[in-house]
């Protein structure tokens, strides 16, 4: 969906969109897909490319908040599509930082020893939930899924350290506040579309450009590197103007950032691993290079990963 099209929807323009997001085009899902649809077509790439069959799998985490249903896991749902048997399954909502999340549990329990692979997907239908009445956020957001094997190792390499964190008090910039306990799915909720995003998008703005300036250079303190180490910064997809700021904070060149929110929008979770895939796939990764993730989200959450390659 081209932001030509999102001309016919609102009163939006082209040039406003990208001014103001970077954003020139977006994916939807097709009416039947559900999250578990996208997840698993990326989760069948990723087994492929690790040469791994789905019953080598023994834990699945997928992080989303366009699950297929409100319950069971869309997880469940995963590991029945991919026939994974010897898998247990778990979604977590961590809304943009959810991928970040996931990778931060997978990362402790493959340290633990208490697993030895484990398959971590963000994925997102997020146009079931966008009000494509809404010019502020409709514009932003895209479906899609990107999927990780986490295992140990014994090389100088893999996930050196990560952070999560969260701050509930600011929860209410960015939510959807129909369809659970609080707000259960009834005529009048439908009626006043408490069941699409909602989004603060200038106080959300302000508060992820000083919250991710901060973790990006507490994520090098702490593992005494320098930003000039680092060989690409991949941070989830929101707003071109956020990732510029984060790279000017690090005083980093700008063709060592992944951007690709121009063609995907906004797809929250699922943005990370896209990005990653598509940085691994054009070559732009190699063996010892430093790679920084980072990501923030409704809840508000943020996370980061530092990992050498």
């Amino acid at each position: 969906m081209s932001n030509s099209d999102m001309e016919k929807l609102v009163d939006t323009s082209e040039e406003w969109i990208i001014e103001r997001t970077g954003i020139k085009e977006r994916r939807i899902a097709d009416e039947s897909q559900a999250a578990s649809d996208l997840a698993y077509e990326a989760s069948k790439i990723a087994l492929e490319r690790a040469g791994l069959q789905a019953e080598d799998i023994d834990l699945i985490i997928v992080a989303t908040v366009t699950g297929d249903m409100p319950f069971p896991a869309t997880a469940c749902f995963l590991q029945n599509k991919l026939g994974a048997v010897n898998a247990a399954g778990f979604d977590i909502n961590a809304t943009c930082s959810g991928f970040l999340y996931g990778l931060y549990v997978a990362d402790g329990l493959i340290k633990s020893g208490m697993h030895r692979k484990i398959l971590v997907v963000g994925a997102e239908v997020l146009s079931k939930i966008t009000d494509w009445d809404d010019r502020t956020t409709c514009v932003l957001f895209g479906d899609g899924a990107g999927a990780v094997i986490v295992g140990p190792t014994e090389e100088d390499r893999g996930i050196l350290s990560m952070h999560i964190n969260s701050d509930g008090r600011m929860w209410d910039l960015l939510h959807v506040p129909g369809g659970g306990s609080r707000n259960p799915a009834s005529k009048e909720t439908i009626d006043k579309k408490l069941h699409y995003i909602k989004m603060k998008g200038n106080e959300t703005f302000k508060v992820a450009v000083r919250t991710l300036e901060e973790l990006v250079v507490r994520t090098l303190e702490e593992n005494g590197l320098d930003s000039s180490q680092l060989s690409l910064l991949i941070p989830h997809q929101a707003n071109l103007r956020i990732i510029q700021a984060t790279a000017d904070r690090l005083k980093l060149p700008f063709d060592k950032v992944v951007v690709n929110l121009d063609k995907y929008g906004n797809t929250s979770a699922a943005s990370i691993p896209i990005a990653l895939d598509e940085a691994v796939a054009s070559g732009r990764i190699g063996k010892g290079d430093y790679i920084l993730l980072e990501a923030f989200g409704g809840g508000l959450t943020w996370a980061s990963a530092l990992i050498k390659w």
